[in-house]
């Protein structure tokens, strides 16, 4: 059976100018605030097949020192480092050994917090995404699960760092509008042991391309910290692993 795909244009998108990315003051507060912020904002990426871009429908926060979920709860290492950092850098890690989740950097600097981007629907040419990821069985799976969203981003070890407030950056965080507070909901965060009670995951109601909860559990390799499960299993096959920058 082949693919299904939503039927929308390629014209959906209309690329704003520099003076649209998101200000750095607005990430520059406690990751809730933060979060929710993140919703309705565009991540746009220079990529070979061309731009393209997300809207963030889904994201979890992680705080950092008080937070036993956080990579940065006991404190800096080279691998965590940019969490420590200004706000409004990618923090961008290896999971599983086979792909790559982000996170966008808040808080002040040196005061840990980064919040996990889980899951966006495509706002440029569809063509142009599914060439990217072509195992998607429709348009909603394109970018659902933080291994999906930046693999079609083509995210990865170099991207680790980079400001996404800056026009001039390959990948840059772009301000949408805010998602209504009526339209955002609230609950605990995807195959996470730790603190897992906390409700600091946030999406945009009725989106399609908001990922499946799954509990965490404190035994077996799908416990973990910073973005639990990244969807279940985003790369069935080899085919589906990131093969793209």
């Amino acid at each position: 059976m082949g693919a299904e795909h939503d039927a929308e244009g390629p014209d959906r998108y209309d690329r704003p100018g520099p003076s649209a990315v998101l200000d750095r003051s607005e990430l520059a507060v406690d990751v809730l605030p933060a979060a929710e912020r993140l919703l309705g904002c565009v991540l746009e990426a220079d990529t070979p097949d061309g731009v393209v871009a997300v809207r963030l429908v889904e994201v979890e926060a992680y705080r950092g020192r008080d937070d036993p979920a956080s990579h940065s709860f006991r404190g800096r290492t080279p691998r965590n480092a940019v969490m420590f950092g200004p706000p409004g850098h990618l923090y961008v890690y290896f999971v599983y050994g086979m792909h790559f989740c982000a996170n966008v950097t808040c808080l002040s600097d040196g005061e840990p917090g980064a919040v996990l981007l889980r899951g966006a629907e495509v706002v440029t040419d569809p063509g142009i995404a599914r060439l990217r990821r072509p195992t998607a069985r429709t348009d909603a799976d394109l970018a659902r699960g933080p291994a999906r969203l930046a693999s079609l981003l083509g995210l990865g070890r170099d991207d680790n760092g980079v400001d996404i407030t800056d026009p001039a950056s390959r990948v840059r965080l772009v301000a949408g509008d805010p998602v209504p507070s009526g339209s955002v909901r609230t609950g605990p965060r995807v195959g996470v042991a730790a603190a897992a009670d906390l409700p600091w995951r946030y999406w945009v109601a009725g989106s399609t391309a908001v990922s499946t909860y799954r509990a965490g559990t404190r035994a077996g390799r799908r416990s973990r910290s910073d973005g639990g499960s990244p969807d279940g299993d985003p790369y069935p096959d080899a085919a589906s692993r990131p093969r793209r920058r």
